[in-house]
């Protein structure tokens, strides 16, 4: 039988060879880039994720805390309250707590104080409730007709120093309702800030310290001009009636639903900030931040309050720049750590393009209006 003998070319075998080698290393290294991209390097997954910093920013962790200084306050007597409040700030009592106000004011602290505690909750549809809640006492400062029509534009000025960078006076002045943060100066910056004032925000903090000083009289915009502060501590309540009695335009407490409400997105932002920078587990964001202290700023509250009263909102002096100061007014240049301002930012931009995402704020079925941010 005949053998019939094939002829292989050593070339062409050579160069099957070199593919084999070639596809097959490329393979490995395809392979060892794919497991480092979706091993090492992939982040959490987002859903389960999500799910854990809502339930961790609902956590109030301080209180207990506010409990028991609440009730605290609510069994002792208004003098002796009053002498240890001012104690730790002066040795004399503030020109504007007297003997003749005393009598009138303990039931009247009393009271607010256990109205704001009890409406301490989680309850977003707050956010429906504003217009009834603080637009009249605005109206009414200013001699407008009572109703609940939302302001068509609302200017909210802070008081970064990057006001400085751009003459935003005009066009602030130009809205119907302009806020401002913490008693901040306006004379001598009205061509970058303007010069109208519609409604103070503050923190008690600033009332406490400002209540005791003659050149401050609680109101420093005019007696006239409308105030609406939120709580940081439920002994500044005493600073509150002291200064309500010598405020002609009246001085508001925020809703403590709305205060909860805020406290939950902006710990929910920082928690969210905080793992997407570190990849550790957020039960480890206390460990870097003091949970007892931690507090949304007062102009993120105040963009909040203009969301719930406002059909159109601007926002200037949001952000800060390396050659601009923190507050355009002081030489103050550090951030204070009680905030976590680099969240507070994140949550503008939600705020601003997709508020439908921001949680606990959906929640609420509150329509967002136009929210614009200047630089």
């Amino acid at each position: 039988m005949a053998v019939k003998i094939i002829s292989v070319d050593p070339t062409a075998r050579m160069k099957r060879s070199l593919r084999v080698r070639i596809t097959l290393f490329l393979l490995i290294a395809i392979t060892t880039i794919l497991l480092r991209c979706f091993i090492s390097e992939s982040p959490p997954p987002f859903i389960p994720l999500n799910s854990n910093l809502l339930q961790l920013a609902a956590i109030d962790t301080g209180d207990a805390e506010l409990r028991k200084e609440t009730q605290a306050l609510l069994d002792s007597s208004f003098r002796s309250v009053l002498a240890a409040r001012y104690r730790s700030i002066s040795h004399s009592q503030p020109h504007s707590i007297g003997s003749p106000i005393e009598s009138r004011a303990q039931p009247a602290f009393r009271r607010y104080l256990r109205q704001w505690y009890l409406n301490k909750r989680y309850q977003p549809g707050v956010m429906s409730d504003l217009l009834r809640l603080v637009k009249p006492h605005i109206d009414h400062a200013f001699g407008y007709p009572n109703n609940t029509t939302p302001y068509a534009s609302c200017a909210v000025v802070g008081n970064s120093g990057i006001l400085l960078n751009s003459n935003h006076g005009d066009l602030i002045d130009s809205h119907d309702l302009v806020i401002r943060l913490n008693f901040a100066s306006i004379a001598g910056y009205r061509t970058y800030v303007g010069g109208k004032t519609s409604l103070a925000f503050i923190n008690s903090n600033v009332l406490h310290l400002c209540a005791r000083r003659r050149g401050c009289f609680c109101h420093p915009y005019g007696e006239f001009v409308p105030t609406i502060m939120y709580i940081c501590q439920a002994a500044h309540f005493v600073d509150y009636v002291a200064c309500n009695a010598s405020h002609k335009a009246g001085l508001l407490v925020t809703d403590a639903r709305f205060d909860v409400l805020c406290a939950r997105i902006a710990k929910y932002y920082s928690l969210k900030r905080f793992v997407e920078e570190t990849r550790r587990s957020p039960e480890e964001w206390g460990k870097m931040r003091d949970e007892r202290m931690f507090h949304y700023s007062s102009g993120m509250q105040a963009v909040m309050l203009a969301v719930g009263l406002c059909d159109r909102v601007s926002v200037f002096g949001y952000g800060k720049a390396a050659d601009a100061k923190h507050h355009y007014y002081t030489s103050q240049k550090a951030e204070l750590d009680l905030h976590d301002y680099e969240a507070e930012y994140e949550f503008y931009g939600d705020l601003g393009a997709r508020p439908e995402v921001i949680p606990f704020l959906k929640d609420s079925g509150f329509k967002v209006p136009p929210v614009l941010f200047y630089g």
